[in-house]
């Protein structure tokens, strides 16, 4: 009998996924989504009448892994501990390993893009560096934490109002403070901070979330908060960013 690892790695991976999220452990369930799972042998041993080992490879997007590669070793070891949970049943066929490394992807123009990159065509000061709160997805060249925000993002875009996807926003002086909000919106001389929550990216509570936010909100910033489940089609995106644009009105009268 093969291992559930072997004819079942999606739903294996899955369930892991599942069980990470229960936790708000961001990394490992961004790693397991987002990355291309491979089963490899690794070696064979003569114990117990025969054991082979195996290793899952997971090989993560380019603009995952540098936000992961810090703590690699202990996500490696995090999953591989729940993964002998569920999946090491068979006592003649073993994962033995798990090996994050980064995807290799060919692309013809890499040296052009390398190129842009030296000349700082291609810097951005968005949210990638948080590796406690990983930003795996990207579109037009901007990352996102979820697709929901990638939705409102074109929704933003599409009505036309500015703003600003990811930014980073650094307080110094004796009490640093460093906050990466979803979306700052700015219209008509009022600032607007939106943030998306209730997916496995935004896990923290109410009073959490108001001391992130403080050293914005004390600047005068105005903040809504809306759920992933409002913008999680194009469709609710695209009526999520028109309310919020209403509430930009309301609070332009009353400026």
């Amino acid at each position: 009998m093969s291992p559930p690892f072997l004819v079942a790695l999606e739903p294996t991976l899955g369930t892991l996924a599942r069980l990470f999220a229960s936790e708000g452990a961001a990394q490992e369930v961004a790693i397991l989504t987002y990355s291309t799972p491979e089963i490899i042998e690794s070696h064979y041993d003569n114990w117990n009448g025969g054991t082979t080992y195996y290793n899952l490879v997971l090989h993560a997007p380019l603009n995952l892994y540098p936000q992961i590669e810090a703590h690699k070793g202990k996500i490696e070891a995090a999953i591989l501990k729940k993964f002998e949970v569920i999946a090491n049943k068979t006592p003649n066929d073993l994962l033995g390993g798990v090996i994050i490394s980064p995807a290799v992807v060919e692309d013809p123009q890499w040296r052009e893009k390398a190129a842009a990159w030296l000349s700082g065509s291609k810097v951005s000061n968005q949210g990638r560096v948080r590796s406690d709160n990983v930003a795996p997805l990207s579109v037009d060249g901007l990352i996102f934490r979820s697709q929901p925000e990638i939705h409102l993002y074109r929704a933003f875009k599409s009505i036309g109002v500015s703003f600003a996807p990811l930014p980073v926003f650094i307080r110094g002086g004796a009490e640093y403070k460093r906050i990466e909000p979803d979306f700052v919106v700015i219209q008509a001389g009022r600032v607007m901070v939106v943030e998306v929550d209730g997916d496995t990216v935004h896990q923290e509570t109410p009073a959490d979330a108001h001391d992130r936010t403080t050293m914005l909100l004390h600047e005068g910033v105005h903040f809504e908060r809306i759920k992933a489940s409002e913008c999680d089609t194009s469709e609710k995106a695209k009526k999520s960013a028109e309310r919020l644009l209403a509430v930009f009105k309301k609070l332009q009268q009353t400026k």
